[in-house]
């Protein structure tokens, strides 16, 4: 081992800064060999049954199946250039009675693939618990503001009403298809089984002739141990269009992460001011100005999506490129690969439910904005109103839309938004409406459709779907 303390050299952030402690254990290198372990153990008792290995042998790799040493494994690792073997060879020198019949038969895939599927569902499996906490919050948050009227923005320009609770609905749906996607992916996860080098199972049965077991039967035994499906055809490793699927997973909850998340953003600056994320009694914004509350954890999840959906590719060139029946140049990134996306996609979920928990709504900075473009969104109201008592559409689209043109003018030049008062003048609208009912109509408050209910109804099924 490197005799370099520790923070005189590279360490990963998700070492210690970005993931959380059992996400980490999850894809430490000591979790890693007690799955190689628990591996060999239940092949040897399926040789056991066959009577290849004795009980006492058997006993003896199980009663130090936990003996993890890490020091010994890469000592042996400098001379033998061969990380599961320098396994082996540690785990066979704890064990005098058994440690000759490890890994009998099998090649390293069949050992590194099994462990990694089981890697894989284990870490499917934590994220989407943390995932459903989170929708569980944001079904709440919806819920209690499926009423709160605010403006909405398309192309970045005031557009019509909406609701807090309906602009949250958006997120939550997306949110919602993640984490049926994971649950899913981790129904889904298989692993390579017992099929030797090139996935023929040639040794197995060399081995287990005359014993009265065959090879699939040798497999199954082992698997239906582990509770692990497994794939019927496989070269020497499990198809590694697997972890590109699993990795489009990750890559789809960032996704969805990175919009909300960018949203704040947009809605925490100050021109808009609706929405302020979380923000500590100590916490400091900038080392220069001291006045700044920046959006630290929404930035944070739009950083770590993007290096998320960068990992997909990667996964991609494993697969495609892994030649007639295996070549090695997968091993060294999945390394990195694999355990990186699980860990920057479980800050980018815990950061999310710190937002969704914490999120702070400011009424006053609503009501400003209503106040301000909510006359000209209401208009659609007025132009539906006007038609539906006779008006021309095309006509009045066209008046409506001179007056909005002039009263924006007016606007930008600090004066009084003069588009009601130009609207309620106009003879060709109040044609069809009277004055008094074109102010009614430009009350864009009661301009928000069926949003609360359909906001209402997905906070129900988000509830029905974690239950």
């Amino acid at each position: 081992m490197n005799a370099t303390p520790l923070h005189e050299q590279f360490v990963s952030p998700f070492g210690w800064r970005y993931g959380s402690d059992d996400m980490r254990r999850l894809w430490s290198l000591a979790h890693r060999r007690r799955l190689w372990r628990r591996l060999w153990v239940a092949l040897a008792e399926a040789q056991q049954h066959a009577g290849l290995v004795t009980a006492a042998q058997v006993a003896d790799l199980r009663a130090h199946q936990d003996d993890i040493d890490l020091d010994r494994a890469h000592a042996l690792e400098k001379e033998l250039q061969h990380d599961l073997m320098a396994e082996v060879h540690t785990y066979a020198e704890q064990c005098p009675v058994g440690g000759g019949i490890i890994h009998l038969g099998a090649t390293s895939m069949d050992i590194e693939d099994n462990a990694d599927a089981l890697c894989l569902r284990e870490a499917l499996s934590l994220l989407t618990q943390r995932l459903a906490t989170v929708l569980a919050a944001l079904a709440d948050r919806m819920e209690a503001a499926a009423d709160h009227v605010c403006m909405a923005f398309t192309h970045l320009q005031p557009a019509e009403p909406t609701t807090v609770g309906y602009r949250l609905a958006f997120t939550a749906q997306d949110l919602l298809a993640d984490y049926h996607t994971l649950r899913q992916l981790a129904a889904e996860i298989r692993g390579k089984g017992f099929k030797g080098a090139v996935g023929t199972a040639a040794a197995y049965e060399e081995l287990l002739h005359g014993t009265g077991l065959t090879a699939p039967e040798m497999e199954q035994r082992i698997m239906q141990a582990l509770n692990l499906p497994v794939y019927d055809i496989t070269h020497q490793t499990y198809p590694r269009r697997q972890d590109w699927l699993i990795l489009n997973g990750l890559a789809g909850l960032a996704l969805t992460a990175y919009k909300f998340a960018f949203d704040v953003r947009l809605l925490q600056s100050p021109p808009v001011g609706e929405w302020q994320e979380p923000f500590g009694s100590r916490q400091i914004g900038s080392s220069a100005m001291p006045f700044k509350r920046n959006p630290i954890h929404a930035e944070n999840i739009d950083s770590l999506a993007r290096f998320v959906a960068a990992l997909p590719r990667v996964a991609w060139d494993n697969a495609a490129h892994s030649l007639l029946e295996r070549t090695l140049d997968d091993s060294a990134n999945r390394r990195a690969v694999l355990p990186e996306a699980f860990l920057a996609t479980d800050e980018i979920v815990q950061r999310l439910g710190r937002l969704v928990q914490g999120l702070r709504v400011e009424e006053a900075a609503i009501q400003r904005n209503l106040a301000t473009y909510g006359v000209f969104a209401a208009t659609e109201r007025l132009l539906m109103q006007a038609v539906r008592r006779g008006g021309d559409r095309q006509v009045l689209h066209e008046v409506i839309r001179q007056h909005s043109l002039a009263a924006w003018a007016a606007l930008q030049q600090g004066q009084p938004n003069p588009l009601a008062a130009l609207l309620a003048a106009d003879d060709r609208l109040t044609r069809w409406l009277p004055a008094a009912d074109i102010a009614t109509a430009l009350n864009a408050a009661q301009h928000i459709g069926d949003a609360p209910e359909r906001t209402r109804r997905l906070a129900a099924t988000i509830r029905a779907a974690l239950a």
